[in-house]
């Protein structure tokens, strides 16, 4: 029996077991913004009294605790091979978020001994137990890991900027995901966030000017959520190494971003019977980088 096969048995096993929420948040590019909207959602889901993990896949990279400030003393790795446990790899964030960082990379995980496979899937789906909500932010573009990780999600959100070089590199993923035989289009919620515009409504041109491409060309659908309007204060955040919505709640780009995880937290019955939890997702990941 391959380690693929294995995992996914381990999994039927834990069927059972109540699962998180998982968002996966994702850019076409890099610099677009994409870390601090995740770690902004999060703490304002932790607000709305969800119990909030991050995972930084975006592996090799330190993005996530860059923009909170802390740095982990562990990662996914030393889970698997160093004896650590679920909450010993968890780094405490701010207002109690908590931040999981993936490490230097997940290619060598597919290689994993049917007891490494057993600890890392027991784990995850601990990490289903003690999270409502886990966002994945994933590293930018169009690499495999990334579109695996895209393909196996239940809950998508697509960061996108007015750059000429975000909108032609966000529809190249789209484009690159409607070509791939796993994703089911009509199964998981694709949602795009403007940031970095000038008003909330320049935001939805932004999204009506990317839909009408995808519409025309692709087989796939993407919703609009939502826009952060270009704030100064946003780019101070970064620099200070604090996350805008504990720096400056008050600015533009906060309140949008508290928008935003409000109407998340607000669909969350309608993607009650989507959910895959955490272990899912990894297993479909590692089924499909194992072949």
């Amino acid at each position: 029996m391959d380690q693929a096969t294995q995992l996914r048995n381990i999994i039927k096993c834990n069927q059972q077991r109540p699962v998180a929420r998982v968002i996966t948040v994702t850019s076409g590019k890099g610099g677009v913004g994409k870390s601090s909207i995740s770690v902004n959602l999060a703490l304002n889901l932790q607000a709305l009294g969800k119990r909030v993990v991050i995972l930084d896949a975006d592996f090799g990279l330190a993005n996530v605790e860059i923009m909170l400030g802390v740095r982990p003393r562990y990662n996914l790795a030393d889970l698997i091979y160093n004896g650590k446990n679920l909450k010993q790899i968890i780094t405490d964030g701010p207002n109690g978020i908590g931040f999981l960082s993936g490490g230097s990379g997940i290619q060598e995980l597919v290689n994993l001994s049917r007891e490494q496979i057993i600890t890392l899937t027991n784990a995850l789906c601990e990490l289903d137990e003690i999270a409502d909500v886990i966002i994945v932010d994933t590293g930018a573009g169009i690499s495999d890991v990334v579109m695996e990780f895209i393909a196996a999600s239940s809950e998508v959100l697509l960061v996108v900027t007015p750059e000429p070089t975000s909108m032609t590199d966000s529809y190249a993923l789209l484009k690159t995901l409607s070509k791939r035989e796993d994703f089911l289009a009509e199964c998981i919620p694709l949602r795009m966030i403007s940031n970095r515009v000038e008003t909330i409504s320049k935001g939805k041109e932004l999204y009506d000017k990317l839909n009408v491409v995808v519409n025309k060309f692709l087989n796939i659908n993407i919703e609009f959520l939502g826009a952060v309007p270009q704030d100064s204060y946003f780019s101070k955040a970064v620099f200070q190494q604090n996350p805008v919505t504990i720096a400056y709640p008050k600015s533009i780009s906060a309140q949008a971003i508290s928008e935003l995880a409000f109407m998340i937290n607000n669909n969350e019955i309608i993607e009650q019977q989507m959910k895959k939890g955490i272990s899912q997702i990894f297993s479909n990941l590692f089924f499909k980088l194992g072949q």
